[in-house]
């Protein structure tokens, strides 16, 4: 996901200017192609990501559209207040890049793991969480994001993830993306990299004639159109990396409430007494219940 975010990114920064990089003294091995390329538009503002993301405001202030890199919890949890303060109150094209969200980065334990970034991003107004599931829905939502530059989360694995569609889809903020369309009444919604496990259940025989949905752009400004599609089927299993609590089966749940459809909704997603442990991702998530 990381490359596939570069590559899109450098192919964005030759036809506009006005695409910026800030990294927080991470990303080497990965992000010194841009740097090359485009020295004048690549900051590295050190282990200070408060003041990344403050340098972040100022340069979209002035017109640019910067994309804040570091690796999961840093540019959110420890710059929360600027991004709340900063970046989403005036609307300004920022957008945070979270490398290894989740538990991609599960061997350096939970300083590095990112499983409530969820609940923080999407409860700030004009937030758009951009979370894509393979590599060619990093290019789908970069190539939105490009298009409508506003304040932003985006949300990667780390490496190595497989692509799961030939092409990048057609996205719209809010609507589900079919990957694989069954015959049964029964929806799986993922949302992030938890795609690639969804898509490992469809072999089991309790998943059998399920479709599977991704939803990859969503946020506090696309609930009103999840009653539509969440009535289309008798059941919706979302499946998120995140704790319960805040998260993506929590947003949906919220958004259908009020049209009585909460309880088609079953949300799977970390369990909390998984925090605090140490090993691979895959281990990880089959500790906190997404085995």
């Amino acid at each position: 996901m990381r490359t596939a975010f570069l590559d899109g990114l450098l192919a964005a920064a030759r036809e506009n200017p006005r695409v910026v990089l800030v990294v927080g003294d991470l990303g080497f091995s990965v992000v010194e192609p841009f740097r090359d390329a485009f020295p004048e538009r690549f900051f590295n503002a050190g282990v200070a990501e408060q003041n990344m993301m403050g340098l972040a405001a100022g340069l979209a202030s002035e017109g640019f559209h910067v994309f804040a890199y570091s690796i999961a919890n840093f540019p959110t949890f420890r710059c929360a207040e600027q991004i709340r303060n900063d970046v989403a109150y005036h609307r300004l094209p920022v957008t945070v890049v979270a490398v290894g969200g989740g538990l991609a980065y599960g061997s350096l334990g939970y300083s590095h793991h990112a499983v409530q970034d969820y609940a923080l991003l999407r409860a700030f107004p004009h937030m758009l969480l951009a979370a894509p599931g393979d590599p060619p829905e990093v290019a789908a939502c970069l190539a939105h994001l490009l298009a409508h530059p506003q304040p932003s989360y985006l949300r990667l694995g780390k490496a190595g993830e497989p692509a799961l569609r030939p092409v990048p889809p057609s996205l719209t903020p809010g609507r589900w993306v079919p990957l694989v369309e069954g015959e049964g009444r029964v929806a799986i919604v993922t949302t992030g990299t938890a795609l690639g496990l969804a898509h490992g259940w469809l072999a089991r025989p309790a998943w059998q004639g399920a479709s599977l949905f991704t939803l990859p752009l969503w946020g506090m400004g696309q609930k009103s159109l999840q009653a539509e599609q969440v009535a289309r089927f008798e059941r919706v299993v979302t499946v998120e990396d995140h704790l319960l609590d805040g998260g993506f089966g929590s947003w949906l749940l919220e958004a259908v409430a009020a049209e009585g459809l909460a309880g088609r909704i079953m949300p799977r997603a970390l369990a909390a007494d998984s925090l605090g442990h140490v090993g691979s991702q895959a281990v990880l998530e089959a500790l906190g219940g997404l085995g």
